[in-house]
């Protein structure tokens, strides 16, 4: 879905909340609430009181990884037409690694300010230079007929490369490069093999260890689950392709019994949706793992999730249709544009929105 609303530039958040001003924190964000199409406006802060004892908050552990690397084109295999020639510099975001040891990856071209803008990928066999003297070939389009994402194989261990040569992933909207601890969460835990995501699992971001202590003091469950977040298709607004996720046997109990006792189930990001729908079976949540390729839509709805923690995207991106099968076309509209007139900020360091349901009982025990 698109929706019909603009979102100036001066709305996308150049720089984490914590650096917006002196004594602030990452919790200094203001928070848009939906429940159905009435709208309310919040600091991040108050969203303790604004849950209640018995609800469940599912978030995503999957932590960041420096998935930016420089690189150098050397040039095409033979028997290719001409491309770029050797040396041209650019810019490889690894973004999923695969089960036979290949990586998702997209290349870029530097654009002289430290951000990228899109370059086409391939063709098959290209090689691409790597600091340390590494080599990544190219082997195949990730999806047939795009040539935004490839399967590549590095000869040098990739999460030893992105730990000594890595940065994170940033876009043009953003003012400068942030340390990696910018862009990992109060969830974020690593991963003994080495995965993460390409990405930050941003809703998760505004939370602080003082708020998460409040919420529990208040009742409120919380849940884990990953889910290694690729690289995003900033530009085209493509559906996501399928990532790494796993769903715990006691994440799945809680959400479960959460339902029974009839409290709400509130996911921490749109992440979380794609895990813990691609492991519900007939509306109950199994413990499950490994890839999954769910695409959730108005069409498919939700089965588990009663509501949702996410950030303001672009009025094209794909999400948006998983929102609408949170909340409804209806609640989505009045929320963008209140968020827009409110001058709410974008993006991975801006403001939040809370969509919850409509008309909901309140059971004594939640």
């Amino acid at each position: 879905m698109s929706l019909a609303v603009r979102v100036p530039a001066e709305l996308s958040a150049r720089v984490p909340a914590e650096q917006r001003g002196p004594g602030r924190g990452r919790d200094d964000v203001r928070l848009l609430v939906s429940r159905g199409e009435a709208v309310s406006h919040h600091s991040f802060r108050e969203l303790p009181a604004l849950l209640r004892a018995g609800d469940v908050l599912v978030v995503n552990t999957s932590t960041t990884l420096a998935a930016a690397v420089d690189g150098w084109s050397a040039g095409h295999p033979p028997g290719h037409l001409p491309g770029p020639g050797p040396g041209e510099p650019v810019v490889v975001h690894f973004s999923t690694r695969g089960d036979d040891g290949r990586w998702a990856v997209e290349l870029r071209t530097p654009d002289g300010s430290g951000s990228t803008r899109p370059r086409g990928g391939g063709p098959a066999g290209a090689v691409v230079r790597l600091p340390g003297g590494a080599r990544l070939v190219l082997a195949e389009p990730l999806v047939p007929g795009s040539g935004r994402l490839w399967w590549a194989r590095a000869d040098v261990d990739v999460p030893g490369l992105l730990g000594r040569y890595g940065r994170a992933i940033r876009y043009g909207y953003t003012e400068r490069d942030q340390p990696l601890s910018a862009y990992r969460t109060v969830f974020a835990r690593p991963s003994p093999d080495g995965a993460g995501s390409a990405e930050m699992p941003s809703a998760g971001r505004p939370f602080t260890a003082r708020l998460v202590a409040e919420l529990v003091d208040r009742g409120v469950r919380i849940a884990p689950l990953s889910l290694h977040t690729g690289v995003s298709s900033a530009e085209a607004h493509e559906p996501p392709y399928p990532e790494r996720f796993e769903v715990p046997a006691a994440t799945a109990a809680l959400v479960n019994t959460a339902r029974a006792e009839g409290c709400r189930v509130i996911a921490v990001g749109t992440t979380v949706v794609r895990a813990l729908e691609s492991a519900a079976v007939d509306g109950v949540v199994r413990a499950a793992g490994g890839w999954t390729g769910l695409v959730v839509t108005p069409a498919r709805g939700v089965r588990v999730v009663d509501g949702l923690l996410t950030g303001l995207h672009e009025p094209e991106a794909s999400h948006l249709l998983m929102l609408e099968a949170v909340a409804g076309r209806p609640a989505l509209r009045s929320a963008y544009d209140a968020a827009v007139r409110g001058r709410y900020l974008w993006h991975e360091f801006g403001d939040v929105h809370l969509l919850l349901p409509a008309q909901e009982p309140h059971p004594a025990h939640c």
